[in-house]
């Protein structure tokens, strides 16, 4: 991240910060013979690893899964025509407000070179054109106003004719006082109480809340509004996001694997934890489906949702000596599964195609990347044939099946893109898994925090209550760093430096209390 940048696009109160500074004071690197087991090898394990390691920490990392990457990992197939593919769980967007993971990843690379602007963030639909949310100032009111200003969907109606008392919720997000007010409330009746256009909900509001893996009556109107701080109003970057020029494996999991090696960590990848055991010393056991069990001081667990909860109930030792930990991580609420399917076409799709659309309205269609515009194997592929390489992600998924649900987001995609209807498809390769958390209304402080009732566990992952805002996968990273931390103080090692966003909304403490939101959409 450039502060420089950021200082000259944002008032002072707008501006990153620090909210986990270093302590020059206490030693860099930890004492000789300090070890620790991490368990997951995803965005959430790898930067507590990485952080760790660097720091003179003994680290063995378990992953069960062949390769590194949890919901960012990638794998190698092979095409039809013998061609070697990587494929992935699904485009994710390096947003540049992601300080702490880009942090990580400078590990690998400084420059973070491997990364470039993906250009806009359209958001289509079979009803409206197209609404792109790049380009606008960074600082709020500005970003909001020009939003106003320029956006197709928003009109003079919504602008006066919204709930304007609601709607300065958005610019007014407090931790506590938004979660007091509207963790109960459903995202969909918070959305509607703003009384806009249905076309300025669909297109600006319901598409970004659907990319958090649930429908917006199935997400908490705090966490919206904490989201669309994150992102939007509190983003002292602007929504500007970069993607990997090449594969994640290629560019992200083999170097951080080489990384971990060069500082003396030991990553063993499909080894899947199977028990945690309390053992003698405030130590732990970490049991393994196949293999000699571990010993050790300091346990991060690393995984997603519901490898947690399953972890944690194969464990009723574990649970007993841990007992707020067990309870919570047994009431995660998991996200509806989410499907993936990328085709490789024989034909190209039409030249003025982005290389990355949201979309709006569809029954299952969330988002559509064309990978043979975004990274350099699937470019190949697509310039020796002549065709394209799509990938079509649906979030929340409601099909029964994989096949279903290719099948019918492929039917919708024609209906967006009509030049894909009869294209050709050459290869498909499909996902449809449930491993991804929700926030539904009403789950302030149920999740689980980096640490807890258990003397040294830590907990690590996008679906963990952080002490300062994050998502998606900087929630992942800065939840890594903290259980990373975390080992270093015990141990007497200094912290590493987290920076975030803006904590608190430009409005923030200057509205009035809402014990109770009434969010009756408008009538008329």
């Amino acid at each position: 991240m450039s502060r420089e940048s950021t200082t000259r696009a944002a008032p002072l109160r707008m501006r990153p910060r620090v909210v986990v500074p270093a302590d020059p004071r206490r030693p860099r690197d930890a004492p000789a013979g300090t070890e620790a087991v991490v368990v997951g090898g995803g965005v959430a394990g790898i930067s507590a690893a990485v952080v760790l390691a660097e720091r003179g920490v003994a680290v063995t990392l378990l992953e069960a899964a062949p390769t590194l990457g949890g919901r960012l990992g990638a794998w190698p197939h092979t095409l039809p025509d013998g061609t070697e593919q990587v494929v992935e769980h699904g485009f994710h967007a390096f947003f540049r407000h992601y300080y702490t993971w880009r942090a990580v990843l400078r590990r690998i690379d400084p420059e973070l070179g491997f990364l470039r602007p993906v250009g806009g963030y359209p958001v289509i639909s079979r009803e409206w054109p197209p609404e792109d949310l790049t380009g606008l100032p960074a600082a709020p009111p500005l970003n909001l106003l020009a939003l106003f200003a320029r956006s197709p969907s928003l009109g003079l109606r919504d602008l006066l004719g919204s709930r304007q008392s609601l709607a300065a919720e958005l610019l007014a997000y407090d931790r506590e006082r938004t979660t007091a007010a509207f963790d109960a409330v459903p995202a969909a009746e918070f959305l509607a109480g703003l009384g806009m256009s249905d076309r300025a909900l669909a297109m600006l509001f319901e598409a970004f809340a659907r990319s958090f893996f649930a429908e917006p009556a199935a997400l908490s109107a705090a966490e919206l509004i904490a989201m669309f701080h994150y992102y939007f109003l509190g983003n002292p970057e602007g929504i500007g996001f970069d993607a990997p020029t090449t594969d994640y494996l290629t560019c992200i999991w083999e170097p951080f694997r080489a990384v971990l090696g060069k500082h003396g960590a030991q990553v063993r990848t499909a080894t899947a934890a199977s028990a945690v055991v309390p053992a003698d010393g405030h130590r732990w056991r970490v049991e393994l489906a196949d293999g000699a069990p571990l010993d050790t001081r300091h346990l991060v667990l690393a995984t997603d949702p519901g490898a947690l909860q399953r972890l944690l109930a194969a464990s009723p030792a574990a649970a007993a000596a841990a007992p707020r930990l067990a309870e919570k991580a047994a009431a995660l609420a998991l996200a509806p599964p989410f499907a993936v399917t990328r085709l490789w076409l024989g034909s190209d799709v039409a030249p003025e195609r982005p290389m990355f659309s949201a979309v709006s309205r569809e029954a299952t269609l969330d988002s559509i990347t064309v990978y043979s515009r975004l990274e350099r194997p699937s470019a190949e592929w697509a310039a020796r044939t002549g065709g394209s390489v799509v990938e079509l992600h649906s979030y929340g998924c409601t099909a029964p099946d994989v096949g279903s649900a290719t099948e019918r987001m492929r039917a919708e995609l024609a209906a967006l893109w009509p030049e894909t209807r009869d294209a050709p498809v050459v290869h498909l390769q499909q996902r449809l898994e449930a491993t991804a958390p929700t926030f539904p209304p009403g789950g302030a402080g149920t999740r689980p925090t980096v640490t807890g009732d258990a003397r040294g566990i830590r907990v690590a992952g996008d679906f963990v209550d952080t002490p300062m805002l994050t998502g998606l996968m900087e929630r992942a990273a800065a939840s890594g760093v903290l259980a990373a931390n975390d080992v270093l103080a015990e141990v007497g090692a200094g912290p590493e430096e987290i920076l975030g966003v803006p904590q608190r909304g430009l409005l923030a403490g200057l509205l009035p209390s809402r014990a109770q939101p009434r969010l009756t959409p408008r009538r008329g």
